[in-house]
């Protein structure tokens, strides 16, 4: 079966048919004055064939209404067919997305900036029921005169018991007055904030509340020294100090256990570290270790994966493997024996991502008391990871299930101390499974106490997870220890929060109802609007209201004014902008819209018809008669016309031409002899410029000229006429002679002086001989001389005169020069100026400056003479003497050598007057303070691959390059490394410029080695400024990499930077955790 033909189905059918049928109709109506009803239906294309399918909406088609929806699965940017998800958008945030999922699910918390430290802080102590109850046991007038309580209190409160799924912690920090914008250590700020706690509680009179933080995080170590000959302890063994939390290495160790015994291993003090012994009255050698008294109830470890790093002087974060178990049994690490084994659930974990110190982010894995069920805390978003801390199925790279297996309790040999304090070697002979977990980047674990069991078996302890039937028992015993005066409160925000999720809804499911009954109306009016050729009756609309009715939420009221004419009718001229309806689809927009006004199928206008019939034949006859003189306008270009009569510019005639042939005379068919006009009102000379012109017949010209003043009848100048007998303007031909003979005369004096001049125009080499007299002319003003007697320059200024430029060498003061002579280079045995040379003046030989001062107002007297001569090298010559100036001399090359054209001997330049070093010293002075002195100017930066620098890079970077040696194209473009443009000022310290190399190439700081040039800059200082090392704007650096240190993220560097310049290294100092408060961490 052949596919069907589908290639033209949307092609727009060719129209010269009907443009041909149009035509005559037009034709036919404008000689007989009569319109039929068939004339109409050509006219107003109402024969048209109802179309479907379309992808845009004809114009020239009023029974077209494709396009004006889109397709049943489409939709649109804006207005009542754009997608529901964006419709839903712009009625505002949705606050049932802020809605807690369960009242078993928790709440996260809002990040202010960089607050995820505290979040996770403050998470962790929420989740932990026993320090929430003793909180909100804290009496209302404590919590009145505490502020940082009465905040808590009421953060625990919604964390409780609100119906949001995160919580705005803004007012708690707020209150601690910590800044939002600088991360913080979380381990510090959890001791701090203990620690304030602490003191805070020690208003209050209910004994729970009181003493929670030490009942819950206290525990005490001792710190004992042993004396190896006597075996007695220091006096200092004895006394005990109190802990929050254990500080544990990390680096070099792979589990908890081995962190333990490396915190409780004994130290041995021998050589220059011995003990002095009060009871063997020496230094002995000794032992000392940390013994651990009492646990806490909540015993943290600090993981301690900060390591300071002495060659870079920097921190850096320790990123192994750490492992660590669900439940940890302390009782044999304790220095003496409990009867009791101390068993410790896992019950947090805080993780610190990233691998920079000073930045990263937060988080916390905290297991449900309630439940035992454990959740991820990232801020705002809270994830249940089910019975596991790292979710049932961890795979993750830096956190995961390390292993069960069956292992010792210890997972290690312990010493286990007896009542002297000695320890023994044993090994336990039970075991269990444990579960264990590793991460490399957990930051702090907690562990809270499972069971306390004697050994005996007898008087157990369970403190474990509850069962499911205890669930809501649990919970509505939670619910009772809120405060009471809060309850009220929570309860007010609740409601009002689920009363704006209602409103909310409703409006929503309102506004999406709405928006389905438009679009029902819609396509239901489109689907009865089509009405099929020559049926009547119908009813005209105007295009666009009805594409705004489609596409608008709220329609106007209908509005046909647009498609009306000044007789109230249908004009045949509005066709492309208006639709026929059927009359069912009038009377639905009319009854619900209103509007008007009703133009049906006999308001055609036939009076604009009659109208429009005379400009068709006025604009085909216009037409006809204008492309037949096309043919003619050629003929009269060409030199091929011999009757011609009046004069037209001829340009203007080209452009006639080439316009395409339209309707009716248009602004660019005005002024035929407006360009040979002369200001007198005559006929402008044809050598004038854009004067050409040429002769048309007299038909010709009349239809110009009637086009013209069609066009701008209101001209006061009109469109002069110039027969062909007209005489040029006398006046304007006399100004003409006088201007070219002035231009004859001129070209002739620039002639003379460049054949004059010849070597000096030209620009060659002059080479220079000794004892030979020589002047000194301004480069500047030979350029500008140069420049004026070249005839390919068009409209180049004029010199000055001689006397006033070589006044300008000399200075006021002393009448001395003020510009340094060129230097001068030996080659091809010739003594020649060097031509990259930076001198501002330019030798000339005597016979150029005798004819320059003929030529240009110069007195021979007042000009700068030099001699060249050869000065042997023993003697002392001194720059800038008042008789001769040493110039630099050019080591010859090899072929040099060989046609045996070096000399031993320096040459010098004599000028007379001489040079005026005070005065030229002053000058650059002034010119180097101006070049330092700038502000946002461009400089460029060039990363050099390799160890050499390229020779054309490196002469750039001089600041310039020998023009005699023709330099490759191919430097311009190298692979040995790449440039980049810098925005510098004169202030830009060097530190700077290197951060934003760093930024731009990614060489870190320290490997960056800069060289302007030869010259190294080697600065200790990198707060040195650009212009005290000589950069100036415009200037190349090179920049190479010494790949020494290694490399790093440039977001470190600038988050140190900021912590530099808000000297974040005070902590938390400002704050109200630092007010009296101390470090209580072992």
């Amino acid at each position: 079966m052949s596919r069907p033909n589908t290639r033209s189905k949307n092609k727009r059918q060719r129209q010269g048919d009907d443009v041909d049928n149009t035509t005559e109709i037009w034709r036919k109506i404008h000689k007989t004055g009569g319109i039929t009803e068939e004339d109409i239906n050509q006219l107003y294309m109402i024969w048209k064939p109802v179309c479907s399918g379309c992808r845009v909406n004809a114009k020239d088609n009023p029974n077209c209404f494709c396009a004006l929806v889109p397709p049943p699965n489409g939709s649109r940017k804006s207005g009542l067919w754009m997608k529901t998800s964006d419709f839903v958008e712009s009625l505002g945030p949705d606050p049932t997305k802020d809605l807690r999922a369960s009242a078993s699910s928790p709440a996260g918390l809002t990040n202010l900036g960089a607050t995820c430290y505290a979040n996770s802080i403050l998470q962790c102590l929420y989740m932990n029921k026993s320090f929430r109850e003793g909180i909100f046991s804290v009496e209302p007038e404590v919590l009145q005169q505490q502020p940082v309580l009465n905040q808590l209190v009421r953060f625990f409160v919604q964390l409780h018991v609100s119906k949001m799924a995160f919580i705005d912690s803004s007012p708690f920090v707020k209150t601690l007055e910590l800044d939002n914008g600088v991360q913080q250590d979380s381990h510090e700020f959890l001791t701090l904030l203990l620690s304030l706690l602490e003191r805070c509680l020690s208003h209050s009179k209910i004994a729970k509340a009181r003493t929670i933080v030490q009942d819950l995080f206290r525990g005490n170590v001792s710190h004992v020294t042993k004396c190896s000959q006597c075996g007695k302890d220091s006096e200092a063994s004895s006394k005990m100090e109190d802990f929050y939390e254990l500080e544990l290495n990390v680096k070099g160790l792979q589990s908890l256990y081995e962190s333990l015994d490396d915190y409780l291993a004994i130290e041995e003090l021998h050589g220059d570290n011995q003990y002095y012994c009060d009871s063997c009255r020496a230094r002995v050698d000794a032992t000392r270790s940390i013994k651990l008294r009492t646990l806490p109830e909540v015993l943290n470890f600090q993981l301690k994966r900060y390591v300071f790093l002495p060659k870079t002087t920097t921190r850096k974060k320790i990123t192994s493997a750490f492992s660590f178990p669900a439940e940890l049994d302390m009782r044999h690490r304790l220095f003496e024996s409990s009867p009791f084994e101390l068993i410790y659930d896992l019950s947090a974990v805080l993780i610190h991502k990233g691998s920079a110190v000073n930045s990263g982010h937060y988080i916390a894995h905290i297991k449900d008391e309630n439940t035992g069920q454990w959740w991820e805390f990232d801020d705002e978003n809270v994830t249940n990871l089910g019975r596991h801390p790292f979710g049932e199925e961890a795979s993750n790279s830096t956190s995961k299930l390390a292993k069960t297996d069956v292992v010792h309790s210890n997972c290690s040999e312990a010493k286990i101390a007896d009542s002297n304090g000695n320890g023994l070697d044993a090994t336990l002979s039970h075991s269990s499974h444990v579960e264990t977990f590793s991460s490399s980047d957990a930051y702090m674990l907690m562990y809270h106490l499972k069971r306390s069991k004697d050994v005996d078996g007898k008087g157990v302890m369970f403190s474990g997870t509850n069962h499911k039937g205890e669930r809501d028992a649990v919970t509505a015993q939670d619910d009772a220890c809120l405060p009471f005066h809060l309850r009220e409160e929570i309860k007010n925000i609740n409601a009002s929060y689920l009363d704006a999720c209602e409103q909310y809804k409703q409006k929503k499911e309102l506004e999406l109802s709405r928006i389905n009954e438009r679009r029902q109306e819609v396509r239901s009016v489109l689907a009865e609007a089509p009405v099929q050729p020559l049926k009547q009756p119908f009813f005209w609309i105007y295009s666009d209201w009805l594409r705004q009715w489609a596409d608008n939420i709220i329609p106007t009221a209908v509005d046909n004014t647009s498609i009306q004419c000044s007789h109230g009718k249908v004009p045949v001229s509005k066709i492309t902008t208006m639709k026929r309806l059927s009359s069912q689809a009038w009377d639905k927009l009319l009854s619900k819209h209103g509007g008007g006004p009703t133009l049906s199928h006999d308001d055609c206008c036939w009076d604009c018809l009659i109208e429009g019939a005379r400009n068709v034949v006025s604009a085909d006859t216009y037409r006809d008669r204008r492309e037949s003189l096309k043919q003619l306008a050629r003929d009269v270009l060409d030199g091929n016309c011999e009757d011609g009569k009046y004069y037209i510019s001829r340009p203007w005639l080209q452009q006639w031409w080439k316009r395409k042939v339209l309707d009716a005379p248009s602004e660019a068919d005005a002024g035929p002899t407006a360009a040979i006009s002369c200001p007198h009102g005559q006929l402008m000379p044809e050598q004038a410029a854009g004067a050409k012109r040429v002769l048309v017949p007299e038909d010709f010209w009349l239809f110009l000229y009637e086009d013209s003043i069609s066009v701008k009848p209101d001209d006061p100048l009109g469109c002069p006429t110039f027969p062909f007998d007209s005489r040029e303007c006398s006046e304007c031909s006399n100004e003409l002679s006088e201007v070219a003979c002035f231009e004859d005369s001129l070209r002739l004096v620039k002639q003379r002086q460049r054949q004059k001049h010849e070597k000096l125009f030209l620009g060659k080499s002059m080479p220079l001989s000794l004892h030979c007299k020589y002047f000194l002319v301004p480069s500047l003003w030979i350029s500008k001389w140069r420049n004026y007697v070249n005839p390919s320059v068009k409209n180049s200024d004029k010199p000055e005169t001689l006397d006033g430029v070589i006044d300008s060498l000399k200075c006021e003061k002393h009448s001395r020069l003020v510009e340094r002579p060129p230097e001068l280079v030996f080659r091809r045995s010739a003594i020649v100026p060097r031509e990259s040379s930076a001198s501002g003046v330019t030798v000339i030989s005597e016979n150029d400056w005798k004819l320059l001062c003929e030529e240009w107002g110069g007195n021979e007297a007042k000009g700068i003479s030099a001699k060249i001569e050869n000065i042997d090298e023993s003697e002392n010559v001194l720059i800038g003497s008042c008789e001769e100036l040493p110039v630099c001399e050019d080591q010859l090359g090899s072929s040099d050598k060989v046609n045996n054209e070096t000399e031993n001997g320096q040459f010098v330049i004599k000028t007379c007057p001489e040079v005026c070093e005070s005065c030229i010293g002053e000058k650059e002075s002034c010119e180097l303070m101006q070049k330092l002195n700038y502000c946002n100017e461009n400089i460029t930066v060039i990363l050099v691959r390799g160890k050499e620098v390229p020779r054309s890079i490196l002469e750039a970077s001089k600041g310039f390059v020998e023009t005699e040696r023709r330099a490759s194209k191919r430097t311009r473009k190298t692979k040995n490394g790449s440039s980049i443009s810098l925005k510098v000022s004169a202030s830009t310290s060097i530190y700077q410029l290197k951060m934003m190399i760093w930024e731009s190439f990614g060489v870190v700081k320290e490997n960056q080695l800069l060289q302007k040039g030869d010259k190294t800059i080697d600065i200790d200082d990198e707060y040195t400024t650009l212009a005290d090392v000589n950069i100036f704007a415009g200037d190349q650096i090179i920049v190479r990499d010494s790949e020494i240190h290694e490399n790093r993220d440039i977001a470190e560097e600038l988050y140190d930077e900021k912590m530099d310049t808000q000297h974040t290294e005070e902590g938390f100092r400002g704050t109200l955790l630092t007010s009296n408060a101390s470090s209580q961490a072992v």
